[in-house]
């Protein structure tokens, strides 16, 4: 398990917990706190692709749909 997601799991945890504690003394319900932390647990970050980049110019990208680059043509490598 990542830091990411060790994290993610204890703001959750923790936003729970302050939830549980202001509905148990007021009878307000405030699920809402913990929602911003459910994207963090789902998020896959292996799926992330390699920077790729030109040798020549510098120019860098995520993008697997360049292979090569757009100013001079030269292929681009693996950073």
């Amino acid at each position: 398990m990542g830091s990411r997601t060790r994290t993610a799991l204890a703001g959750l945890v923790a936003s729970l917990a302050v939830s549980a504690l202001v509905y148990h003394y007021t009878d307000w319900f405030v699920f809402f706190i913990a929602l911003p932390f459910v994207p963090l647990l789902f998020r896959d970050d292996e799926t992330e692709p390699a920077v790729r980049e030109c040798p020549d110019c510098g120019f860098s990208t995520r993008n697997s749909d360049y292979d090569y680059c757009p100013r001079d043509g030269a292929r681009l490598v693996e950073r």
